[in-house]
């Protein structure tokens, strides 16, 4: 009986050292952003530049040996559904997270992953994110408080437009760029003869329209996502009324030229650069489209940049905390496919720059 005990035993023991080695093998990351919902493209682009991230990094050796796992999770750039799952993120154990995508996600999901130590880097631009003084928080890519200053330069010193609309859709990424460009155009002396507040998921936006063109507005700014803008554009080409559009990232896509058709026409975009005509970047660019997946997108790069981060800092550090790993990160500068970066003590990029593009009816975006 004692000699079964101790075979018992042995066999424990070494199931133990099995299971901790196989841990210590796989380092699991998640992606937490929308695949599902109206916004699920850049959803898309997140978890596909994630997945080719990691894909590269593993077929190099992993971390210093140790295979990355990427474990997704659909939060539908919902607020509620996201608490959900970065509720799920911290029990399934995860430390690390490429996410979330939408700002009004982000800032509920990052107070849970700050409160349980896991560390995430993020492609939402809402400045808020960053101010409460969360250490576990970062991002790739800049903030509207940026964003609107360049949009609203551009427009002052290439446009100059006489009568503006500032349209947004009441959101906090919406409302939070809109309200930036609002600002520097009041500042300014531009007349802004009216300020409005769309519903996502309305279809109809005949009265808008109709409002626009009572004011004689020849400039429209929208803060929100691309299908509202869309629908926009798109009705207000069949009635004649063209004027000027703008926009932030999150309408630079190519279904935002499906839904607005020739109405899409010229539409002006604040986007990052195109990370992926750079020579460096090459082995990703043609790994996604091996697998038919567009390289071209804004958060592919984003999240490119954030699996790359996370993934340097471990080597150096060890992945067992989440602090130490973002302690490292703060304040250093890393190589990236989208150049070095480097971040302040908020978890903000010092110096990131958006560009302008100009977009056009079959999707594509000339910079400007």
């Amino acid at each position: 009986m004692k000699l079964l005990k101790k075979s018992f035993g042995i066999l424990a023991l070494s199931m133990a050292v099995s299971v901790a080695t196989h841990a210590a093998d796989t380092l699991k990351i998640g992606i937490a952003g929308p695949m599902t919902g109206t916004v699920s493209q850049y959803g898309d682009m997140q978890f596909q530049g994630t997945h080719a991230a990691i894909e590269l990094i593993n077929k190099a050796g992993g971390i210093n040996g140790m295979m990355i796992e990427a474990v997704e999770y659909d939060d539908a750039c919902d607020p509620k559904q996201a608490v959900a799952v970065a509720n799920k993120v911290v029990n399934d154990g995860i430390k690390f997270v490429v996410g979330h995508l939408c700002s009004s996600s982000t800032q509920p999901a990052t107070d849970v992953y700050e409160e349980e130590g896991v560390l995430a880097i993020t492609c939402s631009t809402n400045p808020s994110i960053t101010e409460r003084g969360n250490q576990l928080i970062f991002r790739t890519i800049g903030l509207d408080s940026d964003q609107g200053p360049t949009a609203g330069k551009y427009i002052l010193n290439n446009i100059k437009p006489q009568r503006v609309a500032i349209v947004h859709d009441k959101q906090q990424y919406g409302e939070g760029i809109a309200m930036s460009v609002h600002k520097v155009l009041k500042d300014a002396g531009i007349d802004i003869v009216m300020t409005e507040g769309v519903t996502p998921g309305d279809k109809d936006f005949s009265s808008l329209i109709t409002k626009m063109k009572k004011n004689n507005v020849d400039f429209v700014y929208y803060g929100g996502y691309h299908p509202e803008l869309g629908l926009i554009m798109r009705q207000s080409h069949a009635t004649g009324f063209k004027p000027q559009f703008m926009g932030p990232e999150a309408v630079g896509n190519k279904e935002i030229s499906t839904i607005a058709g020739e109405g899409a026409e010229g539409l002006l975009v604040t986007l990052p650069a195109r990370y992926d005509l750079l020579d460096m970047n090459k082995d990703i660019v043609d790994l996604m489209k091996s697998k038919g997946q567009d390289p071209t997108g804004p958060f592919v790069w984003t999240s490119v940049a954030a699996v790359q981060t996370m993934a340097k800092v471990i080597a150096e550090v060890g992945a067992e905390d989440a602090n130490t790993v973002a302690d490292k990160i703060r304040g250093n500068t890393i190589d990236t496919a989208m150049g070095p970066l480097k971040w302040d003590q908020k978890g903000d990029l010092i110096g990131f720059e958006f560009g302008i593009y100009k977009w056009h009816a079959d999707g594509t975006g000339t910079p400007l």
